[in-house]
């Protein structure tokens, strides 16, 4: 149960930048929005994140939430955001996944 808190954690991390990233093309009253969902998402990504680590090991634990929020906003940025698809940025986002992949599977818990 810890590492389905621990995911979910990790997407608030994601919407939290996808907030950031919205709020940066807006002006006014959305940009305002877009805020306050950055600060909600935010709260609960890190209120997750404690629910995680008092059962999982603080290190694995930040690495995955991390890596999940990285790999959701790399993913976001080229399909919202239109970034650029680059040979390299999927090559170093395939070794990212894995990486958290192989944290969880030594992971005593």
């Amino acid at each position: 149960m810890n590492w389905i808190i621990l995911f979910i954690a990790g997407l608030f991390e994601v919407v939290f930048a996808f907030c950031l990233g919205k709020a940066k093309e807006t002006n006014g009253n959305e940009m305002y929005l877009w805020y306050i969902g950055f600060f909600v998402a935010v709260s609960l990504s890190m209120g997750l994140l404690i629910k995680a680590t008092q059962a999982l090991p603080i290190g694995t634990a930040y690495a995955v939430w991390t890596g999940i929020g990285a790999v959701g906003s790399v993913l976001v940025g080229i399909i919202v955001f239109k970034e650029p698809v680059t040979l390299l940025r999927i090559l170093f986002l395939t070794t990212l996944i894995g990486s958290i992949v192989g944290l969880k599977a030594v992971s005593a818990h």
